[in-house]
């Protein structure tokens, strides 16, 4: 199939689960009131790192996986933001979209057959991006834990990369 007839696919299949999932809130009063737009318009962000996802399955563009899951964290982050109303949060959370990156690396090594290569330069991407995230979290006001025990991350960090160092040189 030529990729012009994959992105119709998968445009086409969007519109089918989108649509289906109207008619259903039409049909269900009581979820077109659970649905308020002022609370799950983060699930938008979700929504379309599940279409690059799927996309760049059915157009065996692997690479798709990374913007995908940028976009799905940040929905999720933002859905979370939201519902708490912790907007304070933003502070330090834009730390974990290295994270998020790091997940679409991992992904896109599974997705491309690949995954020794892209498992290690995704994981030191999350890794580096709980660091960042317990540095700033405990810096900027994040979560009690944080403030307490982010050192905790630099020295998993500091063993990481001792370990790293140690079994490279072998």
């Amino acid at each position: 199939m030529d990729q012009g007839r994959k992105i119709a696919l998968a445009f086409g299949v969007c519109l089918i689960l989108f649509g289906a999932f109207l008619l259903v809130v039409q049909f269900v009063p009581g979820l077109g009131r659970w649905l308020d737009p002022s609370v799950w318009w983060p699930l938008i962000f979700v929504g379309l790192g599940a279409f690059l996802l799927l996309l760049g399955l059915l157009l065996s563009v692997p690479g798709l996986a990374v913007p995908a899951c940028v976009l799905g964290g940040l929905g999720l982050m933002f859905l979370w933001q939201n519902a708490t109303g912790n907007w304070d949060s933003w502070a330090y959370a834009w730390t974990l979209i290295p994270a998020f990156v790091g997940a679409g690396i991992i992904l896109t090594g599974l997705l491309s057959g690949k995954p020794r290569q892209m498992f290690g330069a995704g994981l030191w991407l999350i890794v580096i991006s709980a660091v960042l995230f317990g540095f700033f979290g405990a810096l900027l006001g994040g979560p009690g834990i944080l403030r307490t025990f982010w050192p905790l991350l630099l020295i998993a960090l500091g063993v990481l990369l001792l370990l790293r160092s140690l079994l490279r040189s072998r």
